[in-house]
């Protein structure tokens, strides 16, 4: 038998129980992307190599001299 509050007997506590795992595993995932590298950004790995090959690119066209193309290849460590 249901009793008299009609199957409602604990009321958001449901929820309540569910909030400490939700809590955990948010801070799981928050730790876990703060610790990885980033992606997707120029500061990533090979980011540089990419620097380089436009520069080359540049140079290999003649948008850029000789002076300028070995100044910014410095700057780059490449």
């Amino acid at each position: 038998m249901m009793g008299s509050s009609g199957g409602w007997d604990m009321g958001f506590g449901g929820i309540f129980m569910l909030l400490p795992w939700v809590v955990l595993v948010t801070a799981v995932v928050a730790v876990i992307r703060w610790l990885s590298p980033t992606t997707g950004t120029a500061y990533a790995s090979g980011g540089g190599d990419r620097a380089l090959e436009i520069l080359r690119e540049r140079y290999a066209r003649g948008e850029i001299g000789k002076e300028e193309f070995d100044a910014k290849r410095r700057d780059l460590g490449g």
